[in-house]
């Protein structure tokens, strides 16, 4: 009775604490999805909670009506597909190799890379090389810098640890090679892993500002969360000069920027529910197996 009653308090306990944190999470979105939907003068007198007031959708009007968005739009994914497609391919790659505990230099090689976790080059002596390779102002000055990261590279080695050793060798015994064994028996079993660490490589580009303020100089370059940035600082999107989203001047700033925030925010939120079912088995199989 007493273990019933503990373990009741503790899904009790449990339970609101998860609910606190979604409603944490959820609230944000509710609020600026109510005000980018509310009319203007709701806004302004404040009237506007979790719950849309004067409906209308002037302000997405305004923000898919402008062509910066569309532009920035495209270089985000761009950047987005083909910096994950490296990234992926690279950590990959990468951790196989240091799986293989018969490969030379393996814990010297694997030292090295933990390393990388508590001491880094530094934000100047990175730009310098990204600078003195000529990627500045190009699409690879976007995907390359952040190619690797050393703790997915560490999830998705453990995760090949995990996987049997008698698969490998019965290739071998079929004439497989090591990039053979790679591509024809690693990859295909690592779905979950595969899935995980690109979620969070497309997170993380979709959401970067830091490298295009670094190495983009061009506007047409810049992604969407740059032109967020200009628009949650400045209330203006900025490309070069200042400049209106839709050219009016009567519009709310607080309608406009939860505006962009949620055009800019819900597709990579979208992808979400389509790799659920292999998000929490790679992140676990990854974490625990050594």
């Amino acid at each position: 009775m007493r273990t019933t009653l503990r373990f009741s308090w503790f899904t009790v306990v449990n339970t609101l604490i998860l609910l606190a944190i979604v409603v944490a999470t959820l609230y944000p979105f509710l609020y600026m999805l109510a005000v980018s939907l509310s009319s203007d003068i709701h806004v302004i007198k404040g009237e506007v909670t979790l719950w849309p007031k004067g409906l209308n959708f002037k302000m997405y009007e305004l923000v898919l009506g402008d062509p910066k968005i569309w532009l920035a739009y495209k270089n985000t994914i761009v950047y987005t597909v083909v910096g994950t497609a490296i990234a992926l391919m690279v950590t990959a790659m990468g951790a196989y190799a240091l799986s293989r505990q018969e490969m030379m230099f393996h814990k010297t090689f694997t030292l090295m890379i933990v390393f990388t976790m508590f001491f880094s080059g530094g934000m100047i002596p990175t730009f310098l090389v990204v600078r003195s390779l000529g990627i500045t102002d190009t699409i690879w000055g976007m995907v390359l810098p952040g190619a690797v990261s050393t703790w997915n590279l560490i999830i998705m080695r453990t995760f090949f640890y995990g996987l049997p050793k008698e698969l490998e060798e019965s290739a071998r015994i079929d004439g497989l090679h090591d990039i053979g064994i790679f591509f024809r028996i690693v990859i295909p079993l690592s779905k979950a892993v595969f899935s995980t660490i690109a979620l969070f490589y497309a997170v993380g580009l979709w959401n970067n500002f830091m490298l295009p303020l670094l190495y983009l100089r061009d506007p047409d370059l810049f992604p969407l969360q740059v032109l967020l940035r200009n628009l949650v600082l400045a209330g203006n999107v900025s490309s070069g000069d200042v400049t209106r989203i839709g050219g009016d001047d009567q519009i709310v700033e607080d309608s406009l920027k939860f505006a962009t925030i949620m055009v800019s925010t819900l597709p990579i939120l979208l992808i979400y529910p389509f790799i659920q079912k292999y998000f929490v088995k790679g992140v676990m199989i990854g974490a625990v197996k050594g």
